[in-house]
């Protein structure tokens, strides 16, 4: 029996190695311009890390570069899970300088904002592509999600065969429509939240490390 034993610690130990060593799960957070992608991934960073990741902003495209966050450990229920956070750009079918020179600012700044925003996007469809695991979909709640680009998206992502969850973001303002969205993507799980508030992210944590841990 004390062989036995031996054995079974042993298979253990080399387990709890195996899956202690393993990849950080890299997920994706996805989404249209303003839907508060950022202001998500730098809630979770906080929460868990006491770091943010960028900058946040109500002028569309504040994120034109993918941002990423390695290592958050989030505990839930006695389990741990491990996960790169990847803040990408807005994704969007087209950027139009016109729209940065609603929020004062210079044609010269808007152009290459524009053009950095466009870049962005491509960036965010190669990480979407090659390089994430499961993807975190932010929407505003108080916006119709039936758009061409939610649409191609959440597509993109079903064909990959990447785990999704759909968050209903801004649930703290007056015209948030979270069955709008549930409705809009019934084949996936929607979660509502504030990210800017903070409610609801029990929830949020919960989902997290059932659909990627």
């Amino acid at each position: 029996m004390g062989l036995l034993t031996d054995l079974r610690d042993s298979i253990s130990r080399v387990v709890d190695r195996m899956f202690s060593d393993a990849e950080p799960r890299r997920i994706g957070i996805y989404g249209p311009p303003n839907a508060g992608k950022t202001t998500l991934a730098n809630r979770i960073a906080r929460d868990w890390t006491g770091d943010a990741i960028g900058p946040e902003s109500h002028i569309p495209h504040e994120t034109r570069r993918a941002r990423r966050k390695e290592n958050v450990e989030i505990e839930r229920n006695g389990k741990k899970v491990t996960i790169d956070i990847v803040d990408t750009p807005g994704v969007t079918t087209k950027v139009d300088y016109k729209e940065f020179l609603d929020h004062d600012m210079e044609k010269d700044d808007a152009v290459r904002r524009s053009r950095e925003a466009t870049e962005g996007v491509a960036e965010a469809m190669h990480w979407l592509r090659e390089d994430v695991d499961g993807v975190v979909y932010v929407l505003d709640s108080t916006e119709d999600p039936f758009t061409q680009v939610n649409t191609m998206l959440i597509g993109i992502i079903e064909s990959q065969d990447l785990p999704v969850l759909i968050f209903a973001n801004k649930t703290d303002l007056d015209d948030s429509n979270v069955q709008r969205i549930a409705n809009a993507f019934p084949q996936h799980e929607t979660v509502p939240l504030s990210a800017l508030e903070g409610n609801n992210m029990d929830e949020v944590y919960d989902k997290i490390a059932e659909y990627f841990g």
